[in-house]
């Protein structure tokens, strides 16, 4: 069994640790060389759950070079790897502020809500709601219904408790921005609960957008493929990590670098014209939405 932050893709088998990105070779690229800002989130002020590393690291880096004034990290236990994080936002010059809890607790999204609120003056202008976990099993029967309530808890019932608490914060042209997965749309039969609140998460992306259109705030989603974190060397056999991606049309993992783009995109006036959608940085999987 394993845990997964994020929204990436298959089978784990073991649980992320920190500093797991310091034994992978190569490292993953957070931020592309050269990657130039051009202050599309100036001034606004963000929160990332599951921010930590991978994906939601890369999606905070990328905000601090797009100008954002602040960056909240949501992280649970990884606290090194949260350090990291925030030494990676510094240098752009927007505050970083470490929130460490369990999102599973249904208290927690408030208090971190409220904290990031009152650290960026009362205003949340960007919710990224991106922790997650999974538990591989091979058969649906094999399930517990303990696990079925973690994963069901943390994949799902928080992406609402966070949003319920940030709503009062945000204000008119703000951005929500969910991550689901690849596995939402072609299922994956080891990840059946993971992949079921990962639906459930474009559901919610859908139907929320549709809330919230009156007030000007857009909600849309971002389902990656097969992306190379930290969880991968931690969780498969040498061989595995050697051929992970490679079943993609490209031939390759992603980086977390080629899927926070699309969160910048997404809470960008870029795409001011887009609420209720998903975008698909998978390596060339073909997905009807």
């Amino acid at each position: 069994m394993a845990k997964r932050q994020g929204g990436g893709f298959p089978p784990q088998h073991q649980e992320k640790q920190p500093g797991d990105e310091h034994r992978m070779a190569p490292e993953p690229e957070i931020i592309r060389e050269g990657y130039v800002g051009s202050r599309r989130l100036e001034g606004k002020h963000c929160i990332i759950t599951g921010g930590d590393s991978g994906i939601g690291r890369a999606v905070a880096v990328h905000f601090a070079a797009e100008s954002a004034a602040s960056v909240a990290i949501v992280f649970k236990d990884e606290r090194q790897d949260a350090e990291k994080t925030r030494d990676l936002v510094a240098p752009y010059g927007t505050r970083c502020t470490l929130l460490e809890g369990d999102v599973k607790d249904p208290r927690f999204p408030a208090r971190a809500i409220g904290e990031a609120a009152d650290a960026a003056g009362g205003t949340i202008d960007v919710l990224v709601n991106n922790a997650a976990e999974q538990w591989p099993q091979s058969s649906v029967a094999d399930i517990t219904l303990e696990q079925l309530e973690r994963t069901f808890r943390t994949n799902i019932f928080a992406y609402f408790l966070f949003t319920q608490a940030a709503l009062p914060s945000i204000p008119r042209g703000g951005c929500i921005v969910n991550t689901t997965s690849v596995t939402a749309y072609r299922g994956s039969p080891q990840l059946l609960d993971y992949s079921a609140t990962k639906g459930a998460i474009v559901s919610f992306t859908r139907s929320l957008s549709q809330s919230l259109v009156d007030r000007g705030i857009r909600v849309n989603g971002v389902a990656p493929g097969p992306i190379w974190t930290p969880l991968i060397p931690a969780s498969f056999d040498e061989d595995k990590v050697e051929s992970f991606g490679k079943n993609t049309p490209m031939g390759r993992a992603g980086q977390p670098s080629e899927v926070a783009p699309c969160y910048v995109f997404l809470c960008s006036a870029d795409a001011s014209y887009m609420t209720g959608q998903v975008l698909h940085p998978n390596g060339g999987d073909f997905i009807t939405t």
